[in-house]
């Protein structure tokens, strides 16, 4: 055997080197075996956290008043161009025209007279309980004098001048503000007038108006027809006003029982309440007017016990409700300049 052979196979022999080759590979078993556990351990705890979950803040007890729907509003200003030629008279003046929200409960709670509260406005109440947007007839039948104080006939009337319809009709009135608030109609000078407040609660549902005829969509014998046809006579006439419609709120129905029923379940033959409202969005948004949406943003389904007297009417807090929405859709500065106070 050659010398240098002989001192490799003592090298290779050493009883250290052994060692420490057995205490390497020892160690990288214990590096893996531990990794190995860790990941392990690891994993578990993930899926033990996995398991548990997140805790939820849910409170099956927890009641609010607050309503989840957005409200449909859709402000729109009016256009620099249609005050050209029109004189301010650095008057602020309103013309509600409507049913009942204005023409019930007038007084310091009523819905015109809290308009003008929170305004500083001059507020106009032309307003006729009982009536509609749409008329009943085609023509007009003397045999229902309602209509001629339905929406497009009081508009037609305030854009024209001629009021001879509104008169007539109102000597066969029971009511004695027709002829009243006819009157004062009739006296208003609409070059004065600034913002056309209109407002109808639910009463052409419950009255089973058409909604609207997609083949006449100016009919005033429909809901929406009506709408478009007499915000349009007024917008020909005096194109300076903003014009302002204000959607009627939730309200119920009463069956042949005299039960009530949720307007807004019941379908009378033209719709629910919410089809409607969504039409009514729709014509305010043909005439290029703003929308106040009450049925998701004022008095709905959560809350209506709070505001309303009966199936349809409103308490003071209901009109002051009412308000408050169109002071803060229409006049926001208004309500800028009461939060620094």
């Amino acid at each position: 055997m050659k010398p240098d052979q002989n001192t490799n196979i003592r090298e290779n022999e050493n009883p250290e080197n052994s060692r420490e080759e057995k205490g390497f590979r020892l160690n990288i078993h214990i590096l893996l075996l531990c990794a190995i556990v860790l990941i392990a351990g690891f994993s578990a705890y993930k899926l033990y956290k996995w398991n548990k979950g997140i805790p939820s803040d849910y409170d099956p007890d927890y009641q609010t008043t607050d309503f989840d729907v957005e409200a449909m509003d859709n402000i729109i200003p009016l256009a620099p161009d249609k005050l050209e030629g029109h004189e301010d008279d650095g008057v602020t003046t309103i013309l509600c025209l409507g049913d009942d929200p204005f023409s019930l409960n007038q007084g310091e709670g009523g819905l015109a007279e809290q308009i003008a509260a929170k305004t500083g406005a001059t507020v106009y109440n032309g307003s006729f309980t009982g009536t509609t947007i749409a008329a009943q007839y085609e023509s007009y039948n003397d045999g229902y004098i309602l209509d001629a104080f339905s929406f497009s006939y009081v508009a037609q009337s305030l854009a024209s001048g001629d009021f001879d319809l509104m008169k007539t009709a109102a000597t066969y009135s029971y009511d004695e503000a027709f002829p009243q608030t006819t009157a004062m109609l009739e006296s208003l000078d609409m070059n004065s007038v600034d913002v056309l407040c209109i407002m109808y609660d639910g009463s052409d549902y419950i009255n089973k108006r058409a909604c609207d005829d997609p083949n006449a969509p100016e009919s005033i014998v429909t809901y929406t027809g009506a709408l478009r046809a007499g915000i349009r006579a007024i917008q020909d006439a005096y194109p300076h006003i903003r014009i302002v419609v204000m959607s009627h709120t939730f309200c119920h129905t009463i069956n042949e029982e005299g039960n009530f029923e949720n307007g807004d379940r019941v379908d009378l033959g033209n719709g629910t309440l919410s089809h409607y409202l969504q039409k009514e969005l729709d014509a305010t948004s043909d005439c290029s007017v703003s929308f106040i949406d009450h049925f998701y943003g004022s008095i709905n389904e959560d809350n209506y016990l709070d505001y309303m007297t009966d199936y349809i009417h409103f308490n003071d807090a209901g009109r002051e409700l009412l308000a408050d929405r169109f002071v803060q859709c229409i006049f926001p500065d208004l309500v800028s300049e009461d939060a620094e106070e």
